[in-house]
């Protein structure tokens, strides 16, 4: 294909790449150190829970609509709403409010965050074909992690003590990422020649629970995972690090995970990849220093890495295309709702022993997983394998998903 044929596709990339960068570094920011920021104002334990799980129990909620919004309004609409709902919230963490007006600032924040990844990651599978998906998404997950790599690090620099500045960063960060979906995202509504709903078919329910699985992991690691630092005698700068170099490797990798997943079995990719994904996390609570823990984290992103895109490659490929922003909703909603759940009780059962809720996450992640292969018997597992003869080129999609204003871009 000419490279004028790709240029439509490439820009959709390169926006939603750019605007997941932009708002990653600013909403990883507060990550570490947003508990201590909590108490810092007076917010008792239990409330701080309640705070953090507010932005998961928010994404729940509103996912699933912000992809059918998504469907009906245009990508564009849902991606700045997104965005402006969450630089808003952010702001709002300026002011003295009670622990109920955290809560809602934070559930503020899920609406937001979650509106801007249905939305982009829909926008991506709408624009690509087939072939080239795994590449694609591997852009968007490595851009992503590239923010929140360094966004810890600035957090742990500037401490709880100066953490309403953070906040402002993070807003700023929100506004700025408008600028690429301005500049790339089409305007007015999708036209979709047949309107349809979404049909849960074995392969979509099989590409939902990997999204599960990888949530209860997530939802462990983002209640315990500076618990479990801490324990080991972690300064909090350790703590960003380890969250920084976490995501370098992924970013790094992510070039040849994407070609990975548009050449071999995206179903045994999705599948392995999560099954490495789960070994480490059982292995994390028996290590005995906080270097371990790092350094073996580091490993750990490069099967994830692999996953997530062979994952979301099998999702537009086993939802329709008028349903495709109901189907990433649905595969947020499901996946958010696992790090809710992990998260809400990966607490008490680190009380209760500091292994448990790593090893709990793992076993249910596990059981998940081996399903998965009678699931995806019938889904077509290599890029074109499943796919209609004389897939459209991104430009034509665009122009087939925006109408003339869409083929103008080509």
């Amino acid at each position: 294909m000419s490279p004028d044929r790709r240029d439509p596709e490439s820009r959709v990339v390169a926006v939603v790449t750019s605007a997941m960068f932009v708002y990653g570094v600013g909403a990883s920011a507060v990550l570490p150190i947003l508990p201590l920021f909590l108490r810092s104002r007076h917010t008792g334990d239990a409330m701080i829970g309640a705070v953090i799980a507010a932005f998961f129990v928010a994404g729940v909620l509103t996912q699933y609509g912000a992809g059918w919004l998504t469907d009906r309004l245009g990508h564009r609409v849902v991606l700045i709403g997104g965005l402006g709902i969450y630089a808003v919230a952010s702001c709002g963490f300026l002011l003295s409010v009670e622990a109920a007006g955290y809560v809602v600032l934070r559930a503020l924040q899920g609406l937001g965050s979650g509106a801007v990844t249905v939305a982009g990651l829909s926008m991506v599978a709408a624009a690509v074909p087939a072939d080239r998906r795994g590449r694609a998404f591997s852009r968007v997950f490595a851009a992503q992690l590239g923010g929140m790599a360094i966004g810890p690090v600035i957090g742990s620099v500037v401490g709880s003590a100066h953490m309403s500045w953070l906040f402002v960063v993070t807003a700023v960060a929100a506004v700025v990422a408008v600028g690429p979906v301005l500049w790339g995202v089409p305007a007015g509504r999708p036209v979709h020649e047949v309107e349809t709903g979404l049909v849960l078919s074995r392969g979509l329910v099989g590409v939902v629970l990997v999204g599960v699985a990888g949530g209860l992991i997530g939802g462990a690691y983002e209640t315990c995972w500076s618990l479990l630092m801490s324990s080991r005698g972690a300064a909090v700068w350790q703590i960003g690090l380890s969250w920084t170099l976490f995501a370098i490797p992924f970013a790094a990798i992510s070039p040849l995970a994407g070609r990975l997943v548009d050449r071999l079995d995206r179903r045994w990719l999705a599948i392995t990849s999560m099954l490495g994904s789960v070994a480490f996390a059982v292995v994390y609570p028996f290590l005995p220093a906080p270097a371990w823990l790092i350094g073996l984290g580091m490993f750990e992103s490069v099967a994830v890495a692999i996953a997530f895109p062979a994952a979301q490659s099998l999702l537009a490929q086993t939802a329709p295309a008028a349903a495709l922003g109901r189907a990433q909703g649905l595969f947020t909603t499901a996946e958010t709702a696992a790090i809710a759940a992990a998260a809400a009780v990966s607490g008490y059962l680190f009380s209760v022993a500091r292994w448990m809720p790593f090893v709990v996450a793992a076993a249910v992640a596990v059981g998940i997983i081996a399903v998965l292969p009678l699931l995806w018997r019938d889904v077509a597992g290599k890029a074109g394998s499943g796919d209609p003869p004389g897939e459209l080129t991104g430009g034509e999609q665009l122009g087939d998903l925006y109408g003339v204003q869409g083929r103008a871009l080509t």
